[in-house]
C-alpha cells in the first residue's frame, strides 16, 4: 500500500481542497450570483454532457487501464496508444454530423418543459467531446503511476474557472450567458493541458498499426462502452429526468444537495485513481493474494474515512442550510439519501476496479443496464410522487441492490470478501457516534456551530478508531504525522 497511501495523500488533499472550492461555488456564488434558471440550466446541460461521455470515448480510458500493463514491447504499447486515440472519433464524429442535422428537433424535444434549454443545446456535444478525451488523456498518465498532477486538473481545473467566471457574473463583466460559453471552452482547455501532459509523461511513436490483440480491445471497449454509459445515467439520470417533470430550478436545488452527499466520497475518488491501475497489474499477473489485500485495505480505510465525513456532513445539515438561501434547504432529504448511498459504496473498496480489470468484466454489462433501467423506472414513478427526494430514493434504492451482487459476484469468482469483524465494530462506531451528536447543536452562528461540533465529532471518533486498531494503515500514518 506504499504507493497507494503516498499518491492517495496527495489526491485526498487536492480532492478536498477541490471539494472545498465547488463547495464556496456551490453552496455561494452560484446561489446568490446566478439565477436558480441558470443555475438548473448549467446542471442539466453538464449532467447531460456526462450521460453522452461514455459513448464518446468509447470506452477507451478504462481500456488503458486494464490492457497497457499487458503489453511488455514499446512497438505494441505505442500501437496500442495511437489506437487508443483514432477509435473515439468513430463515434464522436458521426454523434456530431447527426446532432447538427438534427438539432432544431433535439433542441425542441429537450426543452419542451424549460424552454432555455434549446438555445444551449450544442454544448452538451461539445463538453462530452472534450470530457472523453481529457478522461482519456488521464488514464495514459495513471498507466504510468503517475494520478496526481490528473487529479489536480479532473478536480480543480474547471472549479477555480468555474470561481473566477462567477466572480466576473458578479462584477457584471459577463453576463450569465457569457458564463455558460466560456466554462465551456474551460473544459477543452483542460483537456489540451492534459495531452501535454500525457505526452511528457510518455511519447509513443504514432503509427496506423493495430496492436496484436485489437479484437480483444475492441471487444473489451464495446462492453465497457455500454456499461459506462449505462453507468453513467445512474450518476446523472436525476439531474436529466428531473428538469423533464418538474421546473428546472428544482435541478439546482437537488444539484446542491448531491453536492454536498458527494463530498463523503471524496477520498475514493483519490485512491482510485491509483489503486485501478495497481489492481490491473496484480489480476495480469495473477497475483490473486495482492489483488485480496488491496480489497481488503481499501475497504476498511475508504469505510472509516468516508465514514467520518458521513458523520460531519449530515450531523451538521442543518446549520449548513442556515448559510444558503432558504430555497435550498428543500434538498435536505437528498443529501441524507444519497449520503447512505456514498457511503455503502465506498465501503466495497476497490470492488469495481477487481471486476472492470479481469476476465469477468462482461457481467458489468448487464449490471449496469439493470441499475440503469432501475433508477429510470423508479424516477418515473417517485419523482411524481415525492419530487426530487424521489429521486434521491430511487438512487439509493439501486445503488445498495446491485452493489450488493457486485459483492456476492466478487465473492462467488474470487473468492475474495472486502469485509472483516473489524468493518461491523466500524460501521457500530459510526452509528454511536451518529446517536452521540445528532439531537444537539451548540447556539452560536452556524459557521461556529459547524466547527465546534465538527472538530469535537472528529477527535471522539478517530481517538475511538485508533484506540480500537480498525485499520493498521490509518494508525500508521497517526504514528508517522502525529
Amino acid at each position: 500500500m506504499g504507493i497507494v497511501l503516498k499518491q492517495s495523500f496527495k489526491n485526498t488533499v487536492i480532492t478536498f481542497a477541490a471539494f472545498g472550492i465547488g463547495g464556496i461555488n456551490a453552496l455561494f456564488l452560484y446561489t446568490n450570483f446566478l439565477e436558480e434558471t441558470y443555475y438548473g440550466l448549467v446542471t442539466y446541460l453538464l449532467s447531460t454532457a456526462n450521460l453522452l461521455m461514455p459513448l464518446t470515448a468509447f470506452g477507451v480510458q478504462y481500456a488503458i487501464v486494464k490492457f497497457y500493463s499487458s503489453y511488455s514491447v514499446k512497438e505494441e504499447k505505442d500501437k496500442f496508444l495511437s489506437f487508443s486515440l483514432i477509435l473515439p472519433l468513430f463515434i464522436a464524429l458521426p454523434f456530431g454530423f447527426i446532432g447538427a442535422y438534427f438539432y432544431e428537433l433535439i433542441g425542441t424535444y429537450l426543452s419542451k418543459e424549460n424552454s432555455i434549454i434549446k438555445e444551449y443545446t450544442f454544448v452538451i456535444y461539445l463538453v462530452a467531446i472534450a470530457t472523453a478525451y481529457f478522461e482519456i488523456f488521464y488514464a495514459w498518465s495513471r498507466v504510468q503511476l503517475q494520478s496526481v498532477f490528473g487529479n489536480l486538473m479532473r478536480e480543480m481545473f474547471t472549479r477555480i474557472i468555474v470561481m473566477i467566471l462567477l466572480v466576473l457574473v458578479a462584477l457584471k463583466l459577463i453576463d450569465q450567458e457569457g458564463f455558460i460559453y466560456f466554462l465551456t471552452v474551460a473544459y477543452f482547455l483542460r483537456t489540451l493541458i492534459m495531452m501535454i501532459y500525457a505526452f511528457v509523461l510518455y511519447l509513443p511513436k504514432f503509427s496506423f498499426g493495430l496492436p496484436a490483440n485489437y479484437k480483444e480491445v475492441l471487444k473489451y471497449s464495446f462492453y465497457i462502452i455500454l456499461a459506462g454509459s449505462a453507468g453513467a445515467i445512474l450518476l446523472d439520470i436525476d439531474k436529466f429526468m428531473i428538469p423533464q417533470k418538474e421546473e428546472i430550478q428544482l435541478a439546482a436545488f437537488y444539484a446542491v444537495g448531491v453536492y454536498i452527499a458527494s463530498v463523503i466520497e471524496a477520498p475514493g475518488r483519490a485512491m482510485s485513481q491509483i489503486v485501478q491501475p495497481l489492481t490491473s497489474k496484480a489480476l495480469n499477473e495473477h497475483d490473486y493474494p495482492a489483488v485480496s489485500k488491496l480489497y481488503k485495505s481499501t475497504s476498511i480505510n475508504l469505510l472509516l474515512i468516508c465514514g467520518l465525513f458521513f458523520l460531519l456532513i449530515n450531523l451538521n445539515l442543518g446549520q449548513l442550510y442556515l448559510l444558503i438561501k432558504p430555497e435550498y434547504s428543500k434538498g435536505v432529504y437528498v443529501v441524507l439519501l444519497i449520503s447512505f448511498a456514498k457511503l455503502y459504496t465506498m465501503s466495497l473498496g476497490n470492488n469495481g476496479a477487481i471486476i472492470s480489470n479481469s476476465k469477468h468484466y462482461k457481467i458489468l454489462l448487464p449490471y449496469s443496464v439493470g441499475m440503469a433501467l432501475s433508477v429510470v423506472l423508479l424516477n418515473y414513478w417517485l419523482i411524481d410522487l415525492l419530487g426530487m427526494n424521489g429521486a434521491a430514493l430511487s438512487t439509493l434504492c439501486v445503488i445498495v441492490f446491485f452493489n450488493s451482487l457486485k459483492l456476492w459476484y466478487v465473492k462467488h469468482k474470487f473468492q475474495m470478501s472486502p469485509f472483516s469483524l473489524k468493518t461491523l465494530y466500524l460501521v457500530l462506531i459510526i452509528g454511536a457516534t451518529y446517536g452521540l451528536f445528532f439531537f444537539w447543536d451548540f447556539t452560536f452562528h452556524p459557521i461556529i456551530n459547524i466547527v465546534l461540533k465538527s472538530t469535537l465529532i472528529a477527535f471522539v471518533y478517530l481517538l475511538i478508531v485508533k484506540k480500537g486498531n480498525i485499520s493498521a494503515d490509518i494508525n500508521g500514518l497517526f504514528s508517522k504525522y502525529l
